[in-house]
């Protein structure tokens, strides 16, 4: 089944993107807090995922638009998902505290934004399967 590989696919992807916003986070959060880390270290996170679900999870797929505009597209559509994610990042670091808390809230918004980000991105990103 095309539908469940592609989910799989993105699944892995978007773990590694977990990895990449965790990363970025902790780095730049000294500098820009935990709430204006989560942007930067978003931005760079699905920059990562974008490049990789091209190339692999949709790899059948086109957009049938120019990279930067496939690239453009990819992060409004991701703005859904994003929202999803960053509301239950932000509620987890109210909720929680300790040094785990913002590793949690990444970990809660990833899982919380998947599915938006999957059919979006499936659907209003990479367009329809190579020849059709």
């Amino acid at each position: 089944m095309k539908l469940g590989r592609e989910f799989l696919s993105f699944a892995v992807v978007g773990a590694i993107g977990f990895v990449v916003d965790l990363g970025v986070l902790y780095v730049v959060a000294p500098a820009f807090g935990w709430y204006g880390g989560r942007v930067l270290s978003f931005l760079a996170a699905a920059t990562v995922t974008w490049a990789l679900n091209r190339r692999f999870t949709f790899a059948g797929r086109h957009s049938g638009a120019s990279i930067g505009r496939e690239y453009l597209r990819y992060l409004l559509t991701m703005m859904g998902g994003a929202l999803v994610n960053y509301g239950a990042y932000v509620l987890t670091l109210h909720w929680l505290g300790g040094p785990l808390a913002p590793a949690l809230g990444v970990a809660f918004g990833s899982c919380a934004g998947l599915a938006v980000n999957f059919l979006t991105a499936r659907f209003l990103v990479f367009g329809s399967a190579r020849g059709s």
